[in-house]
Protein backbone atom coordinates (compact mmCIF):
# COMPACT_ATOMS: atom_id res chain seq x y z
CA UNK A 1 0.00 0.00 0.00
CA UNK A 2 2.83 2.15 0.82
CA UNK A 3 4.33 1.80 -2.37
CA UNK A 4 1.19 2.28 -4.07
CA UNK A 5 1.15 5.82 -2.38
CA UNK A 6 4.03 6.54 -3.82
CA UNK A 7 3.37 5.79 -7.36
CA UNK A 8 0.16 7.47 -7.65
CA UNK A 9 1.67 10.25 -5.89
CA UNK A 10 4.18 10.66 -8.05
CA UNK A 11 2.07 9.89 -11.13
CA UNK A 12 -0.09 12.31 -10.48
CA UNK A 13 2.43 15.03 -9.49
CA UNK A 14 4.35 15.02 -12.41
CA UNK A 15 1.26 15.73 -14.58
CA UNK A 16 0.41 18.63 -12.32
CA UNK A 17 4.13 19.58 -12.77
CA UNK A 18 3.93 19.30 -16.32
CA UNK A 19 0.40 20.92 -16.54
CA UNK A 20 1.98 24.37 -14.70
CA UNK A 21 5.11 23.97 -16.94
CA UNK A 22 2.20 24.59 -20.27
CA UNK A 23 1.13 27.75 -18.78
CA UNK A 24 3.95 28.89 -18.17
CA UNK A 25 5.46 28.00 -22.13
CA UNK A 26 1.71 29.77 -23.01
CA UNK A 27 2.45 32.55 -21.51
CA UNK A 28 5.93 33.18 -22.75
CA UNK A 29 4.80 32.19 -26.41
CA UNK A 30 1.93 34.46 -25.66
CA UNK A 31 4.24 37.50 -24.76
CA UNK A 32 6.66 36.47 -27.78
CA UNK A 33 4.58 36.17 -30.67
CA UNK A 34 1.71 38.71 -29.63
CA UNK A 35 4.58 41.30 -29.67
CA UNK A 36 5.73 40.02 -33.00
CA UNK A 37 2.10 40.00 -34.48
CA UNK A 38 1.31 42.05 -37.69
CA UNK A 39 -1.52 43.47 -39.00
CA UNK A 40 -2.09 42.71 -42.77
CA UNK A 41 -3.86 45.24 -45.04
CA UNK A 42 -5.12 43.92 -48.14
CA UNK A 43 -5.76 45.61 -51.11
CA UNK A 44 -8.22 44.80 -53.51
CA UNK A 45 -7.99 42.17 -56.56
CA UNK A 46 -9.80 42.13 -59.55
CA UNK A 47 -11.60 38.86 -58.05
CA UNK A 48 -12.11 40.75 -54.40
CA UNK A 49 -16.33 40.63 -53.46
CA UNK A 50 -15.40 43.71 -50.87
CA UNK A 51 -17.38 46.55 -50.67
CA UNK A 52 -14.72 48.45 -50.85
CA UNK A 53 -13.39 46.82 -53.98
CA UNK A 54 -16.67 47.57 -56.73
CA UNK A 55 -13.86 49.08 -59.10
CA UNK A 56 -11.88 46.95 -59.12
CA UNK A 57 -8.14 46.18 -58.11
CA UNK A 58 -6.33 49.09 -55.97
CA UNK A 59 -5.43 51.92 -57.88
CA UNK A 60 -2.40 53.99 -57.32
CA UNK A 61 -4.12 57.33 -55.96
CA UNK A 62 -5.90 54.76 -53.35
CA UNK A 63 -2.69 53.38 -52.41
CA UNK A 64 -1.57 57.27 -51.69
CA UNK A 65 -4.56 58.01 -50.01
CA UNK A 66 -4.08 54.80 -47.52
CA UNK A 67 -0.58 55.58 -47.14
CA UNK A 68 -1.52 59.24 -45.89
CA UNK A 69 -4.09 57.48 -43.32
CA UNK A 70 -0.75 55.81 -42.35
CA UNK A 71 1.28 58.35 -41.80
CA UNK A 72 -1.51 60.57 -40.38
CA UNK A 73 -1.51 61.69 -36.61
CA UNK A 74 -4.47 59.46 -36.15
CA UNK A 75 -2.99 56.43 -37.17
CA UNK A 76 0.93 57.13 -36.84
CA UNK A 77 1.44 57.10 -33.10
CA UNK A 78 -0.15 53.77 -33.13
CA UNK A 79 2.67 52.48 -35.83
CA UNK A 80 6.10 50.97 -34.88
CA UNK A 81 6.71 50.70 -39.17
CA UNK A 82 5.20 49.13 -41.98
CA UNK A 83 5.91 48.43 -45.12
CA UNK A 84 4.64 47.50 -49.17
CA UNK A 85 4.50 43.92 -50.62
CA UNK A 86 3.50 43.71 -54.18
CA UNK A 87 1.85 40.53 -56.12
CA UNK A 88 5.53 39.54 -56.99
CA UNK A 89 6.44 39.60 -54.04
CA UNK A 90 3.68 37.76 -52.72
CA UNK A 91 3.71 35.56 -55.26
CA UNK A 92 7.54 34.28 -54.03
CA UNK A 93 6.45 34.65 -50.94
CA UNK A 94 3.36 32.24 -51.44
CA UNK A 95 5.63 29.57 -53.36
CA UNK A 96 8.42 29.26 -50.81
CA UNK A 97 5.43 28.55 -47.92
CA UNK A 98 3.95 26.17 -50.18
CA UNK A 99 6.95 24.79 -52.21
CA UNK A 100 5.75 20.99 -51.47
CA UNK A 101 1.97 21.57 -52.62
CA UNK A 102 0.31 21.65 -55.89
CA UNK A 103 -1.20 24.47 -55.29
CA UNK A 104 1.58 26.32 -55.77
CA UNK A 105 1.03 25.57 -59.27
CA UNK A 106 -2.73 26.65 -59.39
CA UNK A 107 -1.74 30.42 -58.23
CA UNK A 108 -0.77 33.50 -60.49
CA UNK A 109 0.50 36.86 -59.01
CA UNK A 110 -2.62 38.27 -59.87
CA UNK A 111 -4.95 36.53 -57.60
CA UNK A 112 -2.99 37.86 -54.95
CA UNK A 113 -3.06 40.56 -52.74
CA UNK A 114 -0.87 43.37 -52.58
CA UNK A 115 -0.52 43.97 -48.66
CA UNK A 116 0.43 46.89 -46.17
CA UNK A 117 2.08 44.66 -43.04
CA UNK A 118 1.81 47.18 -39.90
CA UNK A 119 4.19 46.54 -36.93
CA UNK A 120 2.17 48.33 -33.78
CA UNK A 121 4.02 49.53 -30.81
CA UNK A 122 1.22 48.28 -29.15
CA UNK A 123 0.02 44.62 -30.75
CA UNK A 124 -3.58 44.81 -28.53
CA UNK A 125 -4.24 48.48 -30.20
CA UNK A 126 -4.74 46.59 -33.76
CA UNK A 127 -8.46 47.87 -33.44
CA UNK A 128 -7.69 51.29 -33.87
CA UNK A 129 -6.33 50.27 -37.29
CA UNK A 130 -9.04 48.27 -38.35
CA UNK A 131 -11.11 50.99 -37.69
CA UNK A 132 -8.96 53.50 -39.81
CA UNK A 133 -8.49 51.47 -42.47
CA UNK A 134 -11.53 48.61 -43.06
CA UNK A 135 -13.68 51.42 -45.09
CA UNK A 136 -11.08 52.86 -46.91
CA UNK A 137 -11.76 52.77 -50.50
CA UNK A 138 -9.02 50.47 -52.03
CA UNK A 139 -8.77 48.06 -48.67
CA UNK A 140 -10.50 44.37 -49.25
CA UNK A 141 -9.97 43.69 -45.71
CA UNK A 142 -7.32 44.51 -42.37
CA UNK A 143 -6.44 41.15 -40.50
CA UNK A 144 -5.24 41.39 -37.29
CA UNK A 145 -2.66 38.31 -36.73
CA UNK A 146 -3.36 37.92 -33.45
CA UNK A 147 -6.81 35.87 -34.58
CA UNK A 148 -4.63 33.23 -36.29
CA UNK A 149 -2.48 32.72 -32.69
CA UNK A 150 -5.62 32.83 -30.63
CA UNK A 151 -6.74 29.15 -32.48
CA UNK A 152 -3.52 28.07 -31.51
CA UNK A 153 -3.21 29.08 -28.01
CA UNK A 154 -7.12 27.65 -27.75
CA UNK A 155 -5.18 24.33 -28.77
CA UNK A 156 -3.10 24.42 -25.97
CA UNK A 157 -4.95 26.05 -23.37
CA UNK A 158 -7.54 23.01 -23.74
CA UNK A 159 -4.01 20.71 -23.87
CA UNK A 160 -3.34 22.06 -20.25
CA UNK A 161 -6.89 22.42 -19.16
CA UNK A 162 -7.05 18.53 -19.56
CA UNK A 163 -3.42 17.30 -17.90
CA UNK A 164 -5.08 19.58 -15.00
CA UNK A 165 -8.25 17.64 -14.91
CA UNK A 166 -6.09 14.46 -14.98
CA UNK A 167 -3.90 15.33 -12.46
CA UNK A 168 -6.89 16.58 -10.32
CA UNK A 169 -8.70 13.11 -10.72
CA UNK A 170 -4.88 11.45 -9.72
CA UNK A 171 -4.38 13.28 -6.80
CA UNK A 172 -8.49 12.56 -5.32
CA UNK A 173 -7.28 8.93 -6.05
CA UNK A 174 -3.77 9.84 -4.08
CA UNK A 175 -5.72 11.14 -1.08
CA UNK A 176 -7.93 7.94 -1.34
CA UNK A 177 -5.50 5.70 -1.05
CA UNK A 178 -3.29 7.44 1.60
CA UNK A 179 -6.56 7.30 3.98
CA UNK A 180 -6.67 4.04 3.28
CA UNK A 181 -3.52 3.09 3.32
CA UNK A 182 -3.38 5.30 7.15
CA UNK A 183 -6.75 3.25 8.27
CA UNK A 184 -5.32 -0.34 7.51
CA UNK A 185 -1.92 1.00 9.09
CA UNK A 186 -3.65 1.83 12.35
CA UNK A 187 -6.42 -0.96 11.96
CA UNK A 188 -3.40 -3.99 12.22
CA UNK A 189 -1.82 -2.05 15.03
CA UNK A 190 -4.62 -1.99 17.21
CA UNK A 191 -3.39 -3.94 19.72
CA UNK A 192 -0.16 -1.52 20.05
CA UNK A 193 -3.35 1.62 20.14
CA UNK A 194 -5.17 -0.11 22.62
CA UNK A 195 -2.01 -0.43 25.16
CA UNK A 196 -0.79 3.23 24.78
CA UNK A 197 -4.63 3.91 25.25
CA UNK A 198 -4.49 2.19 28.76
CA UNK A 199 -0.85 3.63 29.74
CA UNK A 200 -2.07 7.11 29.32
CA UNK A 201 -0.91 8.04 25.67
CA UNK A 202 -3.02 10.69 24.16
CA UNK A 203 -4.84 10.82 21.05
CA UNK A 204 -2.39 13.55 19.22
CA UNK A 205 0.76 11.20 20.23
CA UNK A 206 -1.14 8.02 19.05
CA UNK A 207 -2.10 10.01 15.72
CA UNK A 208 1.46 11.50 14.80
CA UNK A 209 3.29 8.52 13.86
CA UNK A 210 0.52 7.18 11.13
CA UNK A 211 0.49 10.87 9.54
CA UNK A 212 4.32 11.31 9.21
CA UNK A 213 4.13 7.45 7.71
CA UNK A 214 1.50 9.16 4.94
CA UNK A 215 3.46 12.33 4.96
CA UNK A 216 7.13 10.64 4.41
CA UNK A 217 5.12 8.35 1.65
CA UNK A 218 3.83 11.35 -0.27
CA UNK A 219 7.20 13.17 0.00
CA UNK A 220 8.93 9.78 -1.96
CA UNK A 221 6.60 10.74 -4.38
CA UNK A 222 6.62 14.33 -4.41
CA UNK A 223 10.75 14.10 -4.95
CA UNK A 224 10.43 11.41 -7.65
CA UNK A 225 7.87 13.50 -10.10
CA UNK A 226 10.26 16.58 -8.92
CA UNK A 227 13.04 15.09 -10.35
CA UNK A 228 10.85 13.41 -13.47
CA UNK A 229 10.10 16.88 -14.46
CA UNK A 230 13.68 18.30 -14.57
CA UNK A 231 14.26 15.28 -16.57
CA UNK A 232 11.78 15.38 -19.12
CA UNK A 233 12.68 19.11 -19.23
CA UNK A 234 16.32 18.65 -19.59
CA UNK A 235 16.32 15.62 -21.85
CA UNK A 236 13.22 16.38 -23.70
CA UNK A 237 12.00 19.69 -24.46
CA UNK A 238 15.77 21.23 -24.32
CA UNK A 239 18.09 18.83 -25.46
CA UNK A 240 15.36 17.51 -28.45
CA UNK A 241 12.60 19.53 -29.48
CA UNK A 242 14.45 22.78 -28.71
CA UNK A 243 17.30 21.67 -31.51
CA UNK A 244 14.41 21.46 -34.13
CA UNK A 245 12.40 23.71 -33.40
CA UNK A 246 14.16 26.78 -32.96
CA UNK A 247 11.79 29.19 -33.61
CA UNK A 248 9.85 28.88 -30.02
CA UNK A 249 11.39 29.77 -26.73
CA UNK A 250 10.80 27.14 -24.54
CA UNK A 251 10.56 26.48 -20.54
CA UNK A 252 14.21 25.42 -19.14
CA UNK A 253 15.19 23.97 -16.62
CA UNK A 254 15.20 27.04 -14.08
CA UNK A 255 11.63 27.04 -14.78
CA UNK A 256 11.21 23.23 -14.00
CA UNK A 257 13.43 23.85 -10.96
CA UNK A 258 10.72 26.52 -9.99
CA UNK A 259 7.97 24.13 -9.80
CA UNK A 260 9.76 21.40 -8.22
CA UNK A 261 8.98 22.97 -4.52
CA UNK A 262 5.76 23.67 -5.13
CA UNK A 263 5.41 20.30 -6.07
CA UNK A 264 6.84 18.85 -3.20
CA UNK A 265 4.52 21.43 -0.80
CA UNK A 266 1.32 20.18 -2.51
CA UNK A 267 2.23 16.17 -2.11
CA UNK A 268 3.29 16.62 1.60
CA UNK A 269 0.33 18.94 2.31
CA UNK A 270 -2.42 16.55 0.94
CA UNK A 271 -0.60 13.84 2.59
CA UNK A 272 -0.98 15.08 5.90
CA UNK A 273 -4.09 16.46 5.54
CA UNK A 274 -5.60 12.93 4.22
CA UNK A 275 -3.87 10.97 6.84
CA UNK A 276 -4.75 13.60 9.35
CA UNK A 277 -8.94 12.69 8.55
CA UNK A 278 -8.08 8.88 8.67
CA UNK A 279 -6.30 8.32 11.93
CA UNK A 280 -8.72 10.86 13.32
CA UNK A 281 -11.76 8.91 11.94
CA UNK A 282 -10.31 5.83 13.08
CA UNK A 283 -9.64 7.35 16.59
CA UNK A 284 -13.50 7.91 17.10
CA UNK A 285 -14.48 4.54 15.98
Amino acid sequence: MVISVILVTFISLTFVGMAVLTQMQIAQMKTFWYDKAQVAVYLCTDESQSENCVSGAATDDQKTLIEEQLDSDTLAPFINEYWFEDRDQAYENFKKQFEDNDIAALVTPEQLNETYWINLKDPSQSAVIQEGLSSQSGVDQVVDQRTYLDGIFQVLNAGSITAISIAGLMLLAAVLLIATTIRLSAFSRRKEIGIMRLVGASNRFIQTPFILEGVFSALIGSVLASAAVVGIVHYFIQGYLADRVMAVNFVGVPEALLVAPLLILVGALLAALSANFAIRRYMKI
